[in-house]
Parts: structure tokens; sequence; C-alpha cells
């Protein structure tokens, strides 16, 4: 067992390591605006089933998407659980379309008892993404043209701690170090006898914590019936780092003239919103799980400091409502009867606005949980569809088609075998 330990370890740091500079292949043109496509600390699992978990608490899988989840966790066990995903992209703009793919290491997790009453979680998950590259060539005789690229997001290392006061009912928090570099380019070329170019660049340099509070309460209908209810609340707060615009004269591939535009603390010029979330879950003789979730965030309040040359930036407040169920017909039976089934599906209305239009997306996915032999561990793949747009107008319309697959290794780190 030593072996395996060292092993799930050495996995550990190296996932950390990686995660930290991966990017997970986020190509939309929609994630140039404000902090990129937000992330919701959905696992494998429960992607598969539409992002539900507030209302969550199965003890064999990591719930970060509400800190209350971890007091549920069996006093003998220690879970690790990282997640790949992989995405192509379908865009189509009057009538024109294109292809991207992308995809990369998406989160890493672990989660441990501390005591009867109390447990822990520490991982490293994406909060936002950025990923987008275009250009456009001038009207006037091809004389010239401007292109737009983008990259980087922000991450979020956690440590959290759920306890149990009285049976049923738990409460948690986690707190969290964000970090992460955005960049955003905007080139402009003109040709007449020599090529100047200049070219624009911001870059969001985020250092800051943040902390996310939970709350779940269990009633148990009969011996193989029970609903769950759960409350997650994450306060307003603003970012803390630096934000840099620096303008770049190129003539003739030759760098001819700097100038720094702004050069700043990110501090009350950028915030990011509240968020309230609720879930309700029924769970029948630990087989079948049902669970529907709402998200609230206040982005309409939210600060984000508009440059000249750059992309102006509008927030709407962001609302989502996601449900997804998983089964499995028999956990002591054949291999098909021990697998778990899932499908879920959501909808989402973003907190981007473009050119004064909203931007929504809705999806549906499907997974399966498949064990390993002689081991607690699951392998975890699921398929998700989603749809974005602006409204009313459509201005670009994607279609993603999104694998993902996670592993969640379960062990019994904390048994000692008595010698008799």
């Amino acid at each position: 067992m030593k072996t395996y330990k060292l092993l799930f370890v050495a996995i550990a740091v190296m996932l950390c390591c990686g995660i930290a500079d991966a990017q997970n292949g986020e190509t939309s043109p929609y994630s140039m605006f404000g902090y990129g496509s937000l992330s919701d600390y959905s696992s494998s699992t429960q992607r598969s089933m539409g992002g539900v978990g507030y209302a969550m608490n199965n003890g064999r899988q990591i719930n970060v998407k509400n800190p209350a989840s971890y007091a549920h966790c069996d006093s003998l066990t220690f879970l690790l659980d990282f997640g790949l995903d992989f995405t192509g992209l379908k865009t189509t703009e009057n009538g024109i379309s294109g292809k991207s793919f992308g995809g990369g290491l998406d989160y890493v997790t672990m989660q441990f008892p501390l005591s009867k009453k109390v447990g822990g979680s520490i991982g490293l998950v994406p909060y936002s993404s950025v990923g987008y590259s275009f250009g456009a060539v001038s009207e006037n005789d091809n004389s010239g043209g401007d292109s737009r690229s983008g990259s980087g997001g922000i991450n979020m290392l956690y440590l959290g701690l759920s306890y149990m006061p009285f049976d049923n009912f738990s409460i948690g928090a986690n707190v969290s170090y964000n970090f992460g570099t955005i960049t955003h380019d905007t080139y402009a070329t003109y040709t007449s006898g020599t090529t100047t170019q200049s070219l624009y660049e911001r870059s969001l340099e985020i250092r800051d914590w943040g902390i996310q509070l939970g709350a779940q309460y269990t009633i148990d209908l009969d011996e193989r019936n029970s609903l769950t209810l759960g409350v997650v609340y994450v306060p307003e707060k603003s970012f803390h780092g630096n934000s840099l615009a620096i303008k770049y004269d190129v003539q003739n591939d030759v760098t001819s003239d700097v100038d720094t535009i702004s050069n700043a603390s990110m501090k009350d010029k950028f915030t990011s919103p509240s968020t309230y979330g609720g879930g309700i879950a029924y769970n029948f003789n630990n087989r079948l799980t049902v669970a529907a979730d709402y998200t609230f965030q206040n982005w309409a309040d939210a600060k984000y400091e508009n440059l000249e040359n750059f992309e102006s930036v509008t927030f709407a407040n962001r609302w989502k409502v996601a449900a997804g169920a998983s089964y499995t017909p028999n956990p002591r039976g054949n291999y098909l009867q021990r697998m778990t089934y899932r499908i879920g599906c959501h909808y989402n209305r973003d907190y981007v606005v473009v050119r004064g239009n909203n931007v929504r997306d809705y999806g549906i996915s499907v997974g399966f949980g498949l064990p390993a032999p002689s081991s607690k561990t699951i392998i975890n793949i699921g398929f998700e569809y989603k749809h974005r747009e602006t409204y009313p107008t459509n201005l670009i319309a994607e279609n993603y088609f999104n694998i993902t697959l996670g592993i969640n290794f379960n062990e019994m780190w904390f048994w000692q075998n008595k010698i008799r």
C-alpha cells in the first residue's frame, strides 16, 4: 500500500505543477470579453449531469461546488480526482463557418477525512479561460487590416474544510489563492510603401484570494430515500493584481516606439460579483440520484476598467439552471450493472454583453462511470454538446462537442492491518 500512496502523491504533485501553466483549449471569440469563459468548478462526473452539485454529497466523489460536502467522506478513505477535457468547436458567422480544436488538463482535487465529523479538500481548478484569434482585412484596397488575439486565464488553488455539527447537516468553506495572467492583443496594420503596425497589448496579472461558503441538509424520507438541500455563497470583492497596457509601434519589423498606456493596481477598478447558488438532490438507495441547481451572479454591478483602443466591456447579471441524474443498477452485480449511467442538461445566460446583445448557451450531456477491476477507482467519461449565441441579434453561433475524462482514485489510506 505504501507504493500506491507514493504513486498517488507523485501524480498529484506533477498535475498540480503542470496545471498552473496549462490552458484548457478555450477557443471562443466570446472569451475576449471580461475575464473570459467562466468555470463552475464541475468535475467530470458533474459535467455529465449538466453541471449540478450544490446538493450532492456522495462520500466517494469530490464536490468542489459545495465545500459542505467534504464532511461526508468516509473516515478511512482518501480521494484523488483529476480530469482532462477535449473540445471541438464549430463557429458560424454570416454563413461562413470555421473549426478549431483544443483540450488539456482541466483540474486536480484531493479529499481526506480529518476526524469523524470533519473533512478536508485541496486542489487546483480553473476560474476562467481565454483563447481566441481572428483578424480582418481593411476594406480600403486591402491596404491594411487589424487582428485580435488573447490567451491565459485564472486558476484557483483552494483549501477546503467541512464540519458536521449534527447528523445530516454540514457546513464548509473553501479559502483560495487565485492567480493567472490574461493577455489581450490588438494589431493594427497599414501598408503604403512601408508596413507600419501598432500593437496594443493589455495584461491582467491576478494575484488574489477568495472564499466560498456552503451548507447542506439531508432529510431522510425512509431507509432508502433521502432529499438533500444545498446552498452556496461567495461574497463580492475587489480583484487584486496589476493591470498593464502598452502600445508598440513597429515599422518594417523593427520596433520604433514603446508607450505605456496604463500601469496600475486592479484594486477597486476590477471586481468580482456575489454568487448565490441553491440546489436539491433526491437519492434512492445510493443507486439513483436526481439533482437540480440554480446559480445567480450580479455581474451588472461588477467593475471593469475600460481603456481607449481596447474592446469596451459591459456586463450583465449571470444566471444558470442545470439538472441531471445518475443511476447504478446494482453496485454488486456484473460489470454492466456496476457501471454508473449519467445524463444532464443546462441553460446559462452569460455575464458578457456583445454590441448590446446578451450571450447564452445551453447543452445536453451523457456520461459513464467505469469501475476499475479489483479497485474502488472509477474512470469517468462524458460527452457534451453545447450551443452558444448572442440574442436578440445572432452575431456568432458556436457549437461545442466536448469529451471529458476523469479518474477518481479511491483508496483506504488510513486502514491499519492488524498483525495476529
